[in-house]
């Protein structure tokens, strides 16, 4: 699997309110966020100007970035269904689930580039799925054959993931179906070398012992 090679409730027209599609799908993912964010109402986002559906080359409509404490905890918009429901099948929402990160906090020299750098990724897993139909599933990897860092600055150990469900928040119930929270977390050249099954990204996911990733860590193998 290859990977590398901002929402107006209204608008007026002729002095008319035209409201914008009822956002079910996506009220309920910043529900859930705000359940255990309750004190962060307006988390850092950031948008897409031109939608997927329009011809934009992004397929989520946005990623927000809460703040964990420790780590910066992003969440998509855009794997699901988060307007009208579209697909036939009643019991899940879209792709079935919407992708999270956690990034830990350093003394990064820009960390709103960093940020960026993650949505930037975020989008690009994002492609693999709208353009070829790959849906990632709990304990898969992902290698990305780079051996530069991730990071935006290129200088990390990290170069592909793993993706595990996210603990942190509950798979929802919306009405436009399920959505799950899958959370990829960064891991070393080396350590990607050594995956082949869902048990051995069970058993180094295990060995971690976090699903918050550290660009400064040192491999485990």
């Amino acid at each position: 699997m290859g990977i590398f090679d901002k929402f107006n409730k209204n608008k007026k027209t002729e002095n008319k309110e035209i409201p914008e599609p009822l956002a079910m799908g996506w009220d309920a993912i910043t529900a859930e966020f705000e359940r255990i964010y309750p004190d962060q109402t307006n988390p850092k986002h950031y948008g897409t100007l031109l939608k997927w559906a329009l011809g934009g080359k992004d397929p989520l409509d946005g990623i927000s970035i809460y703040d964990g404490g420790d780590y910066w905890h992003f969440v998509t918009y855009g794997m699901t269904e988060l307007y009208e429901k579209e697909e036939g099948n009643d019991g899940i929402s879209g792709f079935g689930y919407e992708m999270t990160f956690k990034l830990k906090k350093d003394n990064y020299a820009d960390e709103e580039g960093e940020l960026k750098c993650i949505c930037g990724i975020l989008q690009a897993i994002a492609r693999i799925t709208f353009n070829n139909s790959e849906i990632f599933h709990p304990f898969e990897f992902l290698y990305t054959g780079q051996t530069t860092g991730i990071d935006a600055y290129q200088k990390s150990n990290i170069t592909g993931f793993i993706c595990v469900p996210d603990t942190s928040v509950n798979t929802i119930d919306t009405p436009n179906g399920r959505v799950a929270f899958l959370t990829f977390i960064g891991m070393t050249d080396a350590e990607l070398k050594t995956l082949d099954t869902v048990q051995s990204v069970k058993d180094i996911y295990a060995r971690l012992g976090s699903d918050i990733t550290d660009y400064n860590r040192e491999s485990l193998v």
